[in-house]
């Protein structure tokens, strides 16, 4: 798995995720629960993994929704 997307923004992950799920690639998410134990002050970033066959489709995906 390779790393995609890295924000202390969670409207930019959700988006991410949504866009990523509707294109059938699968994502993982890492150090979702630390970011929601330290209070929601979006000190420590959430991590968007996908699998390495998806990171170009997935990178491409979230480059033409600017969010990349």
């Amino acid at each position: 798995m390779l790393e995609l997307l890295r924000s202390n923004d969670p409207t930019n992950i959700a988006f991410a995720k949504h866009l990523l799920k509707t294109s059938f690639i699968e994502v993982f998410e890492l150090d979702v629960h630390i970011s929601n134990l330290e209070g929601s002050i979006s000190l420590f970033p959430v991590r968007l993994m996908v699998s390495n066959q998806n990171i170009v489709q997935a990178r491409e995906i979230l480059m033409d929704n600017n969010l990349l």
